[in-house]
């Protein structure tokens, strides 16, 4: 246990293994105080957007299910928009995001975002080199914009490490209920891997801004990687719990009572094989 503080203490790494037990118990914990922040939401006509970024295999889509599993799709919104159509193409770039911002009492959280353009489609050549330094240029007094607005704007980027990357990169080869998320794209960032690390540093020195601040989350433990994410984004949200008008239950009425089981049985059923 010492040896495992020590190199803690040298390199912010925790070696001690995080029990499913122990996950699941804080994780109950969090998700529950979700709902209340998703309650605060609905009652005070808040606006939130939430911005997840990172490398390939980072763990986003585990870390935003875990936010979404016990929370209202109308409440929290996931966009993951696919690759721009030649119309989306012509039009501002910044454009196709506007369109699914937060109406009042809504929180969208986007799986990648106008960021794609300092990430993917710099290092990748889907961008020019001046498109993609317009781009940071513009950002920052974009995203003061969307804070002037009233709209709380959270950014994480998850950092993975290389040899934690390539393990899950080889267990999505192997497991036919993974294999939908490797892509040949994610395969060659293991190959451009430097290169996403300098997109990364020029993306986050030119974005980092007081008005709309980078949060840095260690991802090689995904079940701790969610756990603070979760825990710092309830923290950087001051709501409050809101008292909800309790609920009885209401017995069946038999004014217009009939047998509404006759007409099933001549219905199609599918076959029970469970």
């Amino acid at each position: 246990m010492k040896k495992n503080k020590k190199r803690e203490k040298k390199t912010g790494r925790r070696d001690d293994k995080l029990s499913t037990k122990a996950y699941e118990k804080q994780m109950s914990k969090l998700q529950v105080e979700l709902c209340h922040l998703q309650e605060w939401v609905k009652a005070t006509g808040q606006r939130i957007v939430v911005v997840f970024e990172g490398r390939d295999a980072a763990g986003k889509g585990g870390t935003i299910k875990a936010i979404t599993e016990r929370v209202s799709p109308r409440v929290f919104r996931v966009v993951a928009l696919p690759a721009p159509s030649d119309r989306e193409k012509s039009q501002m770039y910044m454009q196709r995001y506007l369109a699914h911002f937060p109406a009042a009492g809504e929180i969208v959280i986007f799986d990648r975002s106008w960021y794609n353009r300092a990430g993917v489609e710099y290092v990748l050549g889907f961008c020019t080199r001046e498109q993609h330094d317009r781009f940071l240029d513009v950002c920052p007094a974009f995203e003061k914009q969307i804070a002037d607005s009233g709209i709380r704007l959270l950014k994480y980027w998850l950092e993975v490490g290389p040899d934690e990357q390539e393990r899950r990169f080889a267990a999505r080869m192997e497991d036919p209920l993974r294999q939908w998320k490797l892509s040949p794209t994610d395969l060659e960032s293991r190959r451009l891997w430097y290169d996403y690390s300098r997109a990364r540093d020029l993306m986050l020195a030119a974005t980092d801004k007081k008005h709309a601040p980078w949060h840095i989350v260690r991802s090689d433990d995904k079940k701790r990687a969610r756990l603070n994410l979760i825990a710092h984004l309830l923290g950087q949200i001051p709501y409050k719990r809101v008292k909800r008008q309790r609920v009885k239950p209401v017995d069946r009425s038999t004014k217009r009572a009939y047998d509404d089981e006759a007409p099933m049985r001549r219905r199609s059923w599918i076959p029970e094989a469970y």
